[in-house]
């Protein structure tokens, strides 16, 4: 390891200053996680509706400001399915918001030269599952959205309203996945094809459904792509349309999955993220991604990749940094001081990973 805390000092030097131009700059993000919490407290892993609901955006942005961050992942409606602003009509606002979170974060990113980007849930919503039951596998905190009309239309009302109000620079989209569809080993479950599902067949492909017992891997494989694409461009229309200047982010754990490797997606995104982590795949992102396109990585507790290699190989090839955990203070983390002067060693998880990013962030030594 001490080889690899002495490459990032060196590296370091290329990253302490500050990146507002996104020019040739590196990203630097990070986000305090609303969308979860004990899984005890709700149907699912998913917070509650109105969970979070105190945070300050002012002490937010002071904390992502602390940790040296040029980025920040925020909401516009959370895998709950309620929205982070006040006064939407498409998306009610999280029950009890004790602040007008998105517009005021964006409004302090302006002055502090931060990048905030409004998160949206493709694939999950508990909100819709509930009250749309025969366009959902369930309300399961994993993807179980089918992509039919309706709730394209939904969620494209939804960004449009959250561009409209809070005029984030850029939406963050996440797991672009038909039900089940993002398995990271092997081949994704299989869909149940309900009668949504089977109406989006003859939609996507101009054929009658044939049967459950007629539809072949390749069949599937298919119908999945078409779906995603066709979700795709009505997003991709309905953000570059609400503002050509939002940036859209997506971040994908399995990108080499069948379901969206070669995607339009990808070649379209302004920025792609490897939430996986590893360095390879992230790398490779390159081909993927339109010219002038960010690549960030991803640390995070859960998917095991190493901070010190990870943020090593990001910074030698250009790559973004981010990372993300569930609050642990109040709506917070602990303050950015703690992570900076604690014994690095003595760190495991989500506070290891925030103490890697916040020395990288700040061009600090990693070797104490």
């Amino acid at each position: 390891m001490a080889g690899i805390f002495s490459r990032l000092s060196v590296l370091l030097l290329c990253f302490s200053g500050a990146f507002f131009s996104f020019g040739n700059a590196q990203i630097k993000a990070y986000n305090i996680d609303y969308n979860w919490d004990s899984p005890d407290k709700y149907i699912n892993s998913f917070a509650a509706p109105g969970k979070w609901a105190d945070a300050n955006p002012k002490e937010l942005m002071r904390w992502y400001e602390d940790l040296g961050c040029n980025a920040v992942h925020s909401f516009g409606v959370s895998c709950n399915g309620y929205a982070w602003y006040k006064g939407g009509k498409v998306v009610p606002t999280q029950p009890g918001l004790k602040y007008d979170l998105l517009p005021e974060m964006v409004r302090i990113g302006n002055e502090k030269n931060m990048k905030v980007f409004a998160y949206f849930c493709v694939g999950a919503n508990t909100k819709w599952g509930l009250e749309h039951p025969e366009l959902s596998y369930g309300t399961p905190s994993a993807p179980h959205i089918p992509f039919t009309l309706e709730y394209i239309e939904y969620l494209c009302a939804s960004i449009k309203e959250a561009i409209e109000i809070a005029k984030p620079h850029g939406i963050m989209l996440d797991w672009i996945w038909t039900p089940a569809g993002n398995s990271l080993n092997g081949a994704p479950k299989p869909l149940r094809w309900l009668e949504c599902e089977r109406k989006m067949y003859f939609e996507l492909t101009g054929k009658q459904f044939p049967g459950k017992e007629n539809i072949s891997a390749s069949d599937e494989a298919e119908f999945r792509r078409l779906s995603i694409d066709r979700l795709w461009k009505s997003v991709y229309e309905t953000v570059k349309s609400a503002d050509p200047n939002c940036l859209i982010w997506i971040t994908n754990e399995n990108v080499n999955s069948p379901d969206v490797a070669g995607s339009v997606m990808f070649a379209q995104a302004d920025w792609l993220m490897n939430e996986h982590g590893d360095a390879k795949k992230t790398r490779a992102m390159r081909k993927m991604v339109k010219r002038g396109a960010k690549l960030i990585t991803c640390l995070a507790a859960w998917n095991g990749s190493n901070p010190f290699s990870t943020a090593a190989d990001a910074l030698k090839n250009g790559v973004g940094l981010y990372g993300f955990a569930k609050p642990s203070d109040g709506f917070l983390r602990k303050p950015v001081s703690y992570y900076l002067n604690a014994d690095i060693s003595a760190l495991k998880g989500d506070e290891l990973n925030i103490a890697v990013l916040a020395r990288v962030f700040n061009g600090r030594k990693l070797d104490r």
